[in-house]
């Protein structure tokens, strides 16, 4: 068949549009990007969904009719009257501006650049942010990494951060899994009170959980790896050490979820952080979106994107 008349195919279709979303989610973009980025999200909340905040005793996180969509990429400051210290923010020097705030404000988007003269980062992690910063001041990187863009996983608690496309819940006796849409990547909770006495280091660690109340997950991570493994969208590393409690709590109209996020690495920050990041209720039926698929930077986007992981053998 002549190239002009090729058929792309429906699942093509989505990876291609999947990849291009949080691409522009997470990366500065032209006008032109910029014109098609506020209709990304659909922010819709049909009157006839499931607002309830409670089922059958426990939160009502989970369901078939629908799915959490991240209210941003990047954290939020927490709760008023949080004690301690909040979000690792961009540096003052290097103001961040937004994809979506761009187009509000009419304005260029910026890159993201964190603050590595933060004083609650010990110094390898304040000089480990200011290289990552250097690559993309330098041109090395014409856009930061961003795991969700690049098809790493996120990590915790930075998968929380996932925009663009939704997440899911499954929840079980013993069990509670975290799905989000890009490549079905699946975050298993353990409802169990203790960690395994030498958890494996993993992309998303050893989560453990229980439920507190009718509209509340309290979720404990620990033995993440550090590769390609950060807090936030601005980079900030952690080390093995690093401990993550996250209260998933769904607001009493039901129409939001909001998780309330304490990171403690006595190795990487001089007391722990406390952030939050919010989701709305939307009607997203779960679709495949393949990350890797047409997501070659050569090809498609020509920003000196991070490498895009690859197996070094096949699965079968």
């Amino acid at each position: 068949m002549p190239a002009s008349h090729e058929v792309i195919s429906p699942f093509v279709k989505c990876a291609i549009v999947g990849a291009s979303f949080v691409v522009l989610a997470l990366s500065p973009a032209s006008s032109a990007q910029r014109q098609r980025e506020a209709d990304l999200v659909d922010r819709a909340q049909p009157a006839d969904l499931d607002y309830s905040v409670t089922k059958n005793g426990i939160p009502n996180l989970a369901s078939i009719q629908f799915a959490w969509l991240s209210d941003g990429a990047d954290w939020k400051d927490p709760p008023a009257g949080t004690a301690g210290h909040g979000r690792i923010k961009n540096d003052p020097d290097h103001p961040f501006l937004g994809n979506v705030d761009a187009i509000r404000q009419g304005k260029q988007p910026t890159l993201r650049i964190g603050d590595y003269r933060d004083p609650v980062l010990k110094p390898w992690a304040a000089e480990f942010m200011k290289a990552s910063n250097d690559e993309a001041l330098s041109g090395k990187l014409d856009v930061p990494f961003a795991a969700q863009a690049r098809c790493w996983p996120g990590g915790v608690p930075g998968q929380d951060l996932y925009p663009a496309e939704p997440a899911y819940f499954i929840q079980t006796p013993k069990e509670v899994w975290m799905i989000w849409q890009r490549d079905h990547m699946v975050r298993r909770i353990y409802l169990r009170d203790k960690h395994s006495p030498n958890p494996e280091p993993q992309s998303f660690g050893e989560s453990i959980g229980h439920y507190e109340g009718n509209d509340t997950l309290v979720v404990d991570t620990v033995g993440m790896v550090t590769k390609n493994n950060y807090i936030d969208n601005f980079r900030t590393p952690h080390s093995p050490k690093e401990h993550v409690v996250e209260r998933f709590t769904i607001s009493p109209d039901g129409k939001s979820l909001r998780a309330v996020v304490t990171v403690d690495d006595p190795d990487t920050f001089n007391e722990p952080l406390h952030m939050m990041m919010t989701w709305h209720k939307v009607r997203n039926p779960l679709i495949e979106t393949v990350c890797s698929e047409n997501n070659n930077d050569a090809i498609f986007f020509h920003q000196k994107l991070f490498p895009i992981p690859q197996a070094a053998r096949p699965d079968f």
